[in-house]
């Protein structure tokens, strides 16, 4: 019995590792191009600060904060 819960731990530390690792992977794919003027997501203007500090943005605050809670929690 201790196998499987053993391997669904392990499975599931793998395929959070591999969500993070895409997150990364996308994050260095975003800094490579210019920062968006307005969220791909739901089209509102992304703040010149915002631009300068994350360089390569593509969504609003508020759109990044829930794609990053999706991300974490599978929803």
């Amino acid at each position: 019995m201790t196998d499987i819960f053993d391997r669904a731990t392990e499975r599931e530390e793998q395929q959070r590792e591999d969500a993070l690792s895409e997150a990364r992977y996308q994050r260095a794919q975003e800094r490579a191009r210019p920062s968006a003027e307005e969220c791909r997501v739901c089209g509102e203007r992304i703040p010149l600060a915002r631009r300068k500090a994350v360089p390569g943005v593509q969504t609003c605050r508020d759109c990044q904060q829930e794609l990053e809670y999706r991300l974490v929690h599978g929803d």
